[in-house]
């Protein structure tokens, strides 16, 4: 087994294809083409759009990304590649070339879990970085703060009872008429108002590491309907501050929270709403209040990307932990 293997990784979960090679830690490319544009125009990602842009961007991802590392395919260790979760279609398209690619260079096929990679990209960011820690994980799908033991063994401290973060995003842009992806959207407009609409504390009083969005949501639904029904003047900007603030400032409290109760001194995060500026300026100060050592992935690796794939890929490679090709992809797979 190599000891800073070449590793080739691919995802394609959702609407972005992408292609990434590490040697060891060490970045060496990271391709994207997105669909996300295509898909802007219905609000959403549609499955089928999806699964055919992926099957016309794959192969060229790919050569890319071997391209820009200044590889051949000849020379690589492992395939990784994302088996779930997602959209089962856009899953199916990136296993398949990965199969076909590892059969023919006589290869490991490795298949990794999206959300493990997400909890994988800090690595590529602190080529020091050792368990154990406490990991942050925000995305569209998941929030939970885990307690990383081991390279391969993680312990779910607690999660959202309902709506991600990430979705409470999108579903609060709809209702201030922002465009998709929401959080991004939410965010800009954030930045132009105020912290002064009141809003619900998540699940207060109750202690523990568990969330909930969706009474938050709700909250604003029926703020925005009871204003417009009594024609009364709102700002959009200060309730998106607002709701920016209640749905992020507890994430950054209960992740240190869980460091200081576990003894650990290093924090870490992953998922598409860490590449939010104000949460991972939250991030920061309370980690810095309470002198622990915080390792950000750049915000290009927050959202979905092969990096973060490959990132994963070695650890398993590592573990010896490699996927038979009749590995089939899941659209669900669930984090506890």
């Amino acid at each position: 087994m190599e000891k800073d293997p070449l590793i080739l990784g691919i995802e394609s979960s959702c609407d972005e294809t992408a292609a990434a090679v590490i040697r060891g830690r060490t970045l060496l490319s990271d391709e994207i083409i997105s669909s996300a544009s295509v898909q802007a125009k219905y609000g959403g990602v549609v499955p089928e759009i999806a699964s055919r842009a992926h099957s016309d961007a794959v192969d060229e991802v790919v050569m890319r990304a071997l391209h820009a590392a200044g590889v051949k395919k000849e020379e690589l260790c492992a395939v990784a590649v994302t088996y779930g979760a997602g959209l089962l279609g856009a899953l199916l398209v990136g296993l398949s070339f990965a199969k076909g690619l590892a059969y023919g260079l006589n290869i490991p096929l490795i298949g990794v879990n999206h959300i493990r990679g997400h909890l994988a990209a800090s690595y590529l960011e602190d080529e020091t970085l050792t368990p154990p820690f406490i990991t942050l994980l925000a995305s569209g799908g998941h929030t939970a703060i885990l307690h990383t033991k081991t390279k391969t063994e993680s312990e779910v401290l607690g999660g959202t009872l309902d709506d991600a973060a990430g979705e409470a995003f999108d579903k609060v842009a709809r209702v201030l008429g922002l465009p998709y992806p929401g959080g991004p959207h939410v965010e800009k407009l954030a930045r132009e108002g105020k912290n002064t609409v009141p809003m619900p504390k998540m699940l207060k009083g109750l202690g523990g590491y568990d969330f909930s969005y969706s009474g938050l949501k709700t909250h604003i639904i029926n703020y925005v309907d009871t204003k417009e029904q009594k024609g009364e003047e709102w700002s959009r900007a200060d309730v998106a501050a607002s709701f920016q603030s209640a749905a992020l400032d507890i994430l950054a409290e209960k992740t240190v929270e869980g460091a200081l109760e576990r003894h650990v001194e290093t924090v870490t995060a992953g998922g598409g709403v860490v590449a939010n500026g104000y949460l991972r300026e939250k991030l920061q100060e309370a980690c810095g209040r309470a002198h622990l050592k915080l390792v950000l992935p750049a915000k290009k690796h927050c959202t979905d990307n092969a990096a973060m794939i490959a990132a994963e890929g070695l650890i398993q490679y590592e573990a010896g932990n490699f996927s038979p090709l009749t590995l089939n992809a899941r659209a669900s797979i669930p984090l506890r």
